[in-house]
């Protein structure tokens, strides 16, 4: 019984250690924004703040929120990602790989909500500039679900097709930056001949792409994917997935509004 005790002790002893540091990572994350919200509410527009208990109550949330994400990554999702690329690289198969990478960007990105936001609210004001051509009403939401599916649908696809661009620059050893360099080239050149309603859109599809999911899954995916293969530095190749996440939506984006136009 005494045993359970202490063990049950040195597990609470050791759990709380491990809390508080993320805590007061995230409070030290926090604070210069609550700081500088309280200095400009007080000093600048000289208004008192209202349901100030409502406030601090959600800020609380806010850090308890933080600090429970930051100790997931740590326990599940980046050793996930990892365990996953380990797996694959010992399959041995480029082509599984390259189909996880594709299923793991699209799915993921999705079902991200700050995409289906953008989505839907391009989609309503597509529909707005377009009233006279529409008979009905129905006709109008038709209109919107299709925009909004078809934009989501191809921000996905793009996000996939780039982590399995990212995943074969790091079979390959690719130099990251002369294709980002060229990638962001092709974006300067399809930016004049798309419609001017889609380039904003196409331009914040490329960071709406880069969730609290995405990114950590992504980045385990590559770090482990690079310790895997022999002749890969971890540092120097494992990084970089991202970057093609955020590149490829405005470039397909883009594509998408010509093609449509």
């Amino acid at each position: 019984m005494r045993e359970k005790i202490a063990e049950a002790w040195t597990w609470a002893l050791k759990f709380g250690f491990e809390f508080l540091q993320p805590l007061w990572g995230s409070l030290r994350d926090l604070l210069p924004i609550v700081i500088t919200v309280v200095v400009f509410q007080l000093f600048v527009f000289q208004q008192p703040m209202a349901n100030v208990g409502s406030l601090i109550l959600g800020l609380v949330f806010v850090l308890l929120g933080l600090t429970f994400f930051l100790i997931g990554l740590e326990m599940g999702l980046f050793p996930l990602g990892e365990q996953l690329a380990r797996d694959l690289a010992k399959k041995g198969s480029v082509p599984w790989l390259l189909a996880f990478a594709f299923a793991l960007g699209f799915g993921t990105t999705f079902a991200e909500p700050a995409l289906i936001a953008i989505g839907d609210k391009a989609a309503g004001l597509a529909s707005q500039a377009r009233l006279d051509r529409f008979e009905n009403s129905e006709q109008a939401t038709f209109f919107q679900v299709r925009y909004s599916l078809v934009l989501r649908t191809v921000v996905a696809v793009s996000v996939g097709v780039s982590l399995m661009f990212g995943v074969l620059r790091i079979l390959r050893g690719w130099p990251v930056q002369y294709l980002i360099m060229v990638g962001y080239g092709l974006v300067m050149i399809l930016t004049p001949m798309a419609p001017r309603e889609i380039v904003g859109i196409a331009y914040d599809s490329g960071g709406v792409t880069t969730s609290t999911i995405t990114v950590p899954l992504t980045t385990a995916l590559g770090v482990g994917l690079a310790n895997c293969i022999k002749g890969r530095n971890p540092l120097f190749d494992g990084f970089g997935l991202i970057a093609f996440a955020s590149l490829l939506p405005i470039v397909f984006v883009l594509l998408l509004g010509i093609v449509w136009r």
